[in-house]
């Protein structure tokens, strides 16, 4: 059994990797951090794990669970994790990080974008993207992982091949995305308070959401050449699930046929990857509670562009469960361990 410990247990995301770990046929849960609630029982703080699990959660202590996990899910805010990880990580664990402070590859993006310092850019060379469809032979190498964010793991994915062979004006990609509340974490706020959010829909943080730069960094590493994109969030009045509508200009007439034949040889073997026939598009319904990505197209031949629909749970494919996915890939388990499970679609 694999000995697992989550510091940050009892935010949204924190919590999802809980109750998938949970269920995991080789994980221990060793130790489940959460300074708010340190010392009350999870099922106490969420009560669905009731008569399953009422391990009570612990401050943080790193020389403890450095000597007891074999791997520490680290979900904190950005700039948080930016301190704990390094001490966990010169003590020779396997770390798996939640937040933004290692998916950078330059201190410099990472420091203009999240608007503090990064007191460890060393560790930058030193860590893996943890998206498995792009980097599968470096996670399994690694020490560091940094789990991508929600809404570049549906966008990345949506654009990936298209990108990868060139097929579109990278100067043209235009992202729309919607989101849950729950992308937005547990920390109460206005802005999140049910009547803000009911019978609503938002833009917000247009043109300098920190995920931009993430979604830039991948598809730039495809391309061999800088792409600047233009990214915009919207929050919807559900819980889960992130849509994104994902507009480019194609270099030259694409048949659907031609598109799909190419993103099904560029994601052949995939087990998380669904891809839809003609007339057929992705919706967060046939998604949420599953580690799937769904990815749908239409070919334009008016415009000559390509709008690709993307769409995945956040806080599962977004967060826990693909850190879960890195955690096999790690170790050597099957992929899909514990992760095999259709959406709930109600």
């Amino acid at each position: 059994m694999i000995k697992v410990s989550v510091i940050g247990a009892t935010g949204y995301a924190g919590i999802e990797l809980v109750r998938l770990l949970y269920s995991h046929p080789h994980v221990q849960l060793i130790h489940l951090v959460s300074q708010s609630f340190a010392e009350q029982p999870i099922s106490h703080v969420y009560p669905n794990f009731k008569g399953l699990l009422d391990k009570a959660c612990s401050k943080l202590d790193i020389d403890k669970i450095a000597d007891e996990s074999d791997v520490v899910f680290t979900s904190l805010p950005h700039g948080i994790s930016n301190n704990v990880i390094p001490a966990l990580y010169d003590k020779g664990k396997k770390v798996i990080d939640l937040s933004g402070d290692f998916r950078y590859k330059s201190v410099e993006v990472y420091e203009k974008w999240y608007g503090t310092r990064h007191v460890r850019p060393d560790l930058l060379q030193t860590s893996v993207y943890g998206l498995p469809e792009l980097h599968r032979e470096e996670i399994k190498k690694a020490r560091l992982i940094g789990n991508p964010g929600c809404y570049p793991t549906c966008a990345i994915l949506g654009l990936a091949p298209l990108v990868k062979h060139e097929l579109i004006d990278l100067n043209s990609i235009i992202i729309d995305a919607k989101s849950g509340a729950t992308g937005a974490g547990r920390e109460p706020s206005q802005g999140l308070h049910f009547c803000e959010v009911d019978e609503n829909v938002k833009a917000y943080k247009v043109a300098t959401h920190r995920h931009t730069s993430e979604i830039e960094q991948e598809l730039s590493i495809l391309a061999q050449k800088e792409v600047i994109l233009s990214f915009t969030p919207h929050l919807l009045p559900v819980k889960r699930g992130i849509l994104s509508t994902i507009y480019a200009n194609l270099k030259a007439p694409l048949s659907f046929d031609a598109v799909y034949n190419l993103y099904n040889e560029f994601y052949a073997n995939e087990p998380f990857i669904v891809l839809h026939p003609e007339g057929s598009l992705p919706e967060i319904k046939y998604v949420n509670g599953s580690n799937n990505c769904h990815i749908g197209f239409v070919t334009d031949k008016r415009t000559h562009r390509i709008v690709v629909v993307a769409a995945i749970d956040n806080l599962i494919k977004g967060a826990g469960g693909q850190a879960v996915q890195n955690m096999n890939i790690l170790f050597g388990l099957e992929e899909t361990a514990g992760l095999r499970n259709p959406g709930w679609y109600l």
